[in-house]
C-alpha cells in the first residue's frame, strides 16, 4: 500500500510530541491524525479507522491502557496496529500494555529515523485484505475463526485481545506440536519488535484463564504446546 494512503493516528497530551512525531509521519508521506487525550483518541479511532495507532500512556480522563483496550473492542480495527510511544519503561506498564492488546512499545525519547524504522517495520506486519486467512479450526467444544477473530467456547463467545487471538490460533493450528519461544516471538510479534521477556507467559496465563488450564501446556525450556481434551 502506498503511503499516502496509509493512515496513521497519534495519540498524546503533549503538544510539543504531537506537532515532533506528526511532522516527521508527513515528511514520510503518510496521512496523519492526532488526538489529545485517550477518550479524544478512541473517538478518532473509531472515525477514521487508521491502519496504526501510536498511543501515549500517561494521559488525564483515559489512560493509554486504558485507551487500548477500548479501541481493540470497537469493530474493523482487529487488524489495526497499536504501539505505546511513552516515557514510560517499567515491566509492570508494558505487560499491562500488552495484555490490553498493544503490538509494540517504543520508549521517549526516540530518534526520527528509529521511529519511522519501527513504524516501517510495524505495517510490514499488517495483514493486507489479498493475504489469505486461514480456515476455521473446529474442536468439539472449542471453535476459533480466524476470519472474523471470533471464539466460541462450550458455546459461548470468548472475547480476546487480537495477539492472544494470534497466539492462540498458532497453538490450536497442530495440535500437540511443541512451539518454540523462539518460533512464537518470530510469528506473533517478529523479529524486529523488541518486546519483554515476559510477553509470551503473560500471554499464555491470560489465555488459560478464558479457555482453562488444561487445553495450552507448558514445555519446560521449549515452549508450550495446544492438546485436544479426552
Amino acid at each position: 500500500m502506498e503511503k499516502s494512503k496509509i493512515k496513521i493516528l497519534l495519540v498524546d497530551d503533549e503538544p510539543d510530541i504531537l506537532d515532533f512525531v506528526s511532522y516527521n509521519l508527513k515528511a514520510e508521506g503518510y496521512k496523519v491524525h492526532t488526538a489529545s487525550s485517550g477518550r479524544s483518541g478512541v473517538s478518532k479511532a473509531r472515525e477514521v479507522k487508521p491502519d496504526l495507532i501510536l498511543l501515549d500512556v500517561m494521559m488525564p480522563e483515559m489512560d493509554g491502557i486504558e485507551a487500548c483496550d477500548h479501541i481493540r473492542r470497537l469493530p474493523g480495527l482487529e487488524h489495526t496496529i497499536i504501539a505505546f510511544l511513552t516515557a514510560r519503561g517499567e515491566d509492570y506498564s508494558q505487560v499491562a500494555g500488552f495484555e490490553a492488546g498493544a503490538d509494540d512499545y517504543i520508549t521517549k525519547p526516540v530518534k526520527p529515523k528509529v521511529l519511522m524504522s519501527r513504524i516501517k517495520a510495524l505495517l510490514r506486519r499488517r495483514p493486507m485484505p489479498e493475504q489469505e486467512v486461514p480456515g476455521k479450526i473446529e474442536f468439539e467444544d472449542l471453535i476459533i475463526d480466524p476470519e472474523r477473530y471470533h471464539v466460541e467456547l462450550k458455546g459461548a463467545v470468548i472475547e480476546l485481545p487480537r495477539k492472544e487471538f494470534e497466539l492462540l490460533s498458532l497453538l490450536a493450528s497442530k495440535p500437540g506440536k511443541v512451539f518454540a519461544r523462539e518460533e512464537i516471538m518470530d510469528r506473533i510479534w517478529g523479529t524486529v519488535v523488541i518486546v519483554g521477556g515476559r510477553t509470551i507467559d503473560v500471554h499464555i496465563r491470560k489465555l488459560r484463564e478464558k479457555i482453562g488450564d488444561d487445553r495450552i501446556k507448558t514445555v519446560k525450556g521449549v515452549g508450550y504446546k495446544f492438546e485436544i481434551e479426552n
